[in-house]
């Protein structure tokens, strides 16, 4: 028995003296130094505090803890978000232009339209987040010459969610792009592929060339017209730096139609998706923002109105602008939660083309000169394209399709206890998230979704194109197969006979034609 448990305390000793793979310990030494540190300090209530101990034990045997500042926590995002926004409650310029900066502020209250938005039942996070998102609108007005701001709403995404400022720079202050920047490293790169084709077709002039062209894209409209007359900023949280947002294009507007895809929360996401989309997720987000504001920005009927400028100029031109009408009157609230005809759209609609305004792509420059300097025949020129003409400008909502039998949208009163202090309310069932307020003379309109349309009940992603047809079959192109060397013998005998009796036959046409000639 005594040999037994001599056996069993060794294998127990073997067994504790192991070491761990994690911590380079074990379990023999650990309980000593632990029992050691009991004995020289000798802690009341020894049990409630072993735990402690234990780790102290094993702390003291880090050498990267043997320091005065092993208690110190390194700072949380959330610690240097705080840190950030801090920056909006401070005061930069204690001068005595604030109060000017004030009252010319392109700012508008904010406050107050935090207020019906919360009447309306719409909100963008509390009036703490709204108020910070006050700041940060000011903080951008402050760094750019901006004529007009402000909250166009905000896009949910799958990691954080862009707050999304719609602005208008003053006239002459508006930043160039960087497209006239980049035009000639564009010359550059055409100039390289122009060489690469021409030692192309000198290795393969034999070959046979496409004349396939593909169709004009319809170009960009300018800044400040169409789809891209107001400039866009966007951050992820209040106190972040706004990031300004590039100009659309038809082909991206075009693109993102075909597409259903979530934001994520960073500009430069791929965007991986079937039709390919041209560009990353600051493109599709300002895709989605005029797609966005083209159907849902509305406001009360005759509060704009056409300049008589237009009207005298241009009688029957679409108009693409308006004022402000200073003699308007609000309609009641009642009157406004009941028909969609009390309303009206204040933002060009976009066209099949991509754009507000439609270009011919069908038209052609003069004759152009060929390399000899002659004019080139003209082809047969198809028919001119009928021009694309949209609803106009300030169509009333009424006029606006359904969507699978349901309404494209729902108005109603913030309050029926109460209906003379209400708030006529507007949401759109195209675009969930998009909604609009009226009280009076004031009003506004707010986005708050995933920037997403409604896909009416079910989505079906774009097919791909119907694959090509296959080469014609037929004797010209079909490859045969080898003749065996009895069928090659055979062929060349056959081949042999029919030259020898075209030659028999062609000898006797020749004495024919010379006993003809003597007897003449």
């Amino acid at each position: 028995m005594d040999n037994q448990k001599q056996e069993a305390a060794a294998a127990f000793k073997a067994f504790m003296l192991k070491t761990s793979t994690k911590s380079n310990l074990n379990l023999y030494d650990h309980l000593a130094r632990l029992l050691t540190k009991v004995m020289d300090e000798r802690p009341p209530n020894a049990v409630d505090v072993i735990e402690d101990l234990s780790f102290r034990v094993k702390r003291e045997l880090l050498p990267d803890f043997q320091s005065t500042l092993r208690d110190l926590s390194l700072s949380t995002a959330a610690q240097l978000l705080a840190e950030q926004q801090g920056l909006l409650f401070s005061r930069v310029d204690e001068r005595g232009e604030q109060d000017e900066e004030l009252i010319e502020s392109p700012l508008p209250n904010v406050n107050e339209i935090s207020f019906f938005l919360e009447q309306a039942g719409v909100a963008l996070g509390g009036r703490e987040e709204m108020q910070r998102i006050f700041l940060a609108l000011k903080q951008l007005v402050d760094s750019q010459p901006l004529q007009r701001c402000r909250l166009w709403g905000k896009v949910m995404g799958t990691e954080s969610n862009y707050i999304v400022a719609e602005a208008e720079y003053r006239e002459g202050d508006e930043e160039e792009e960087q497209s006239p920047e980049e035009a000639p490293e564009n010359e550059e790169r055409d100039a390289d592929v122009d060489d690469e084709k021409e030692g192309a077709e000198e290795g393969n002039a034999l070959l046979p060339q496409s004349t396939y062209k593909p169709p004009p894209a319809a170009p960009k409209e300018a800044n400040g017209t169409g789809v891209n007359k107001y400039v866009y900023y966007v951050c992820t949280e209040p106190g972040l730096p706004w990031v300004k947002l590039p100009p659309v294009t038809p082909a991206q507007i075009n693109a993102a139609r075909h597409i259903r895809k979530f934001f994520t929360g960073r500009l430069d996401a791929p965007i991986c998706s079937y039709p390919p989309f041209p560009g990353h997720e600051a493109n599709y987000l300002r895709a989605q923002i005029a797609r966005i504001s083209a159907g849902t920005q509305v406001s009360p009927q005759g509060f704009y109105q056409f300049r008589e400028e237009e009207e005298e100029e241009e009688p029957d031109a679409p108009r693409n602008s308006y004022e402000q009408n200073p003699d308007f009157e609000a309609a009641p609230i009642p009157k406004m939660a009941e028909s969609m005809s009390n309303w009206v759209h204040h933002v060009q609609h976009i066209l099949k083309q991509g754009r507000c305004t439609w270009v011919n792509l069908a038209a052609k420059p003069e004759e152009e000169l060929d390399e000899d300097g002659e004019a080139e025949e003209k082809e047969e020129e198809p028919d001119e394209p009928d021009p694309e003409v949209g609803p106009p400008l300030l169509t009333p909502l009424s006029e606006d399709k359904e969507i699978r039998d349901t309404p494209p949208w729902s108005a109603k009163m913030s309050s029926t206890l109460n209906p003379q202090y209400a708030v006529a309310v507007l949401r759109s069932n195209l675009w969930p998230g998009a909604h609009a307020y009226a009280c009076g003379k004031r009003f506004e309109n707010i986005y708050a979704g995933w920037g997403l349309k409604c896909a009416g009940g079910f989505y079906m992603p774009s097919l791909p194109p119907a694959p090509q047809s296959e080469y014609p079959s037929g004797p010209e192109i079909t490859e045969a197969l080898d003749p065996s060397l009895e069928e090659e013998q055979t062929l060349k005998a056959t081949l042999e006979l029919q030259q020898a009796a075209q030659e028999e036959l062609e000898s006797l046409q020749g004495d024919e034609d010379e006993d003809e000639d003597e007897d003449d």
